[in-house]
């Protein structure tokens, strides 16, 4: 039997809401062992003067819980 925790982190890129999902991944993977399972739970955009300048994905991610 296993358990997981959940985290949220909100990735950002100039290029694509696939790119910043990444990013959220991969900065996670840096410093959380074990991930598991990532979901995309919301996608936006920052925009400036009618354009779109910054892509954001908020992802959901688990990793196996080692209690103390």
């Amino acid at each position: 039997m296993s358990v997981y925790k959940m985290i949220r982190l909100v990735g950002a890129s100039p290029t694509s809401w696939e790119e910043a999902g990444k990013m959220a991944v991969e900065e996670a993977a840096k410093h959380v062992r074990d991930l598991r399972v990532a979901e995309v739970e919301q996608c936006d955009m920052r925009i400036e003067n009618g354009t779109v300048v910054e892509y954001r994905t908020r992802v959901h991610m688990s990793f196996r819980y080692e209690g103390s």
